[in-house]
């Protein structure tokens, strides 16, 4: 027996027949980007650093000198110690002639000069790239020379004006207690005029 359907239910028969039809006829499309397998975590790699140049004698000397500038007396004189009496390289007798320096002991100036002389001695490139600097150490051992001497002159000096103020002070209270003992007379009546 055939079903009699009217018109409109029909026609929405229809339409409800041909999207499920449409629907299961699709096949999904196919994605428009290719999936990526998942990235691996990046670690930072640093950039490759160039090798650093061994820093010039002149500046190993100098980061020595302002180093050493710190040191209390004990590590000083533990500093001066490692070196011994004859540093083997040129920036070697330099930071020892800073550290003898530094530690101010006027009696350690031969052994400051020595090490400077052995500096300006040498011909190798090392001791000519230190020899400036040595030279200006050399003029300033120079000049503490010459300021220690004139200030042993000065104190000579003074000790001497104390011991010559010392004896004119004696000879004054001398006169002093002579003029005391002398026994005072009374003055003269003027005279009428």
């Amino acid at each position: 027996m055939p079903i009699e359907l009217n018109r409109p239910h029909a026609a929405s028969a229809l339409v409800l027949l041909a999207l499920a039809a449409g629907c299961a006829s699709q096949v999904p499309a196919p994605p428009l980007v290719a999936a990526r397998p998942p990235e691996p975590a990046r670690t930072p790699v640093a950039p490759p650093v160039a090798a650093r140049p061994a820093p010039a004698p002149a500046d190993a000397v100098l980061a020595y000198a302002d180093r050493v500038r710190t040191l209390p007396a004990p590590e000083l004189a533990a500093e001066i110690q490692r070196f011994g009496d004859t540093p083997p390289s040129a920036t070697q007798a330099l930071q020892l002639a800073i550290a003898l320096l530094q530690a101010g002991d006027s009696t350690q100036q031969p052994r400051v000069q020595l090490q400077l002389q052995r500096v300006l001695a040498q011909q190798d490139a090392e001791a000519q790239a230190l020899q400036p600097l040595a030279r200006l150490l050399a003029a300033q051992l120079a000049d503490r020379r010459k300021a220690d001497e004139l200030a042993d002159r000065q104190a000579r000096d003074l000790r001497e004006a104390r011991r010559r103020n010392d004896a004119l002070n004696e000879r004054l209270e001398a006169l002093r207690a002579i003029e005391r003992s002398v026994p005072t007379t009374p003055a003269a009546p003027r005279a009428p005029r």
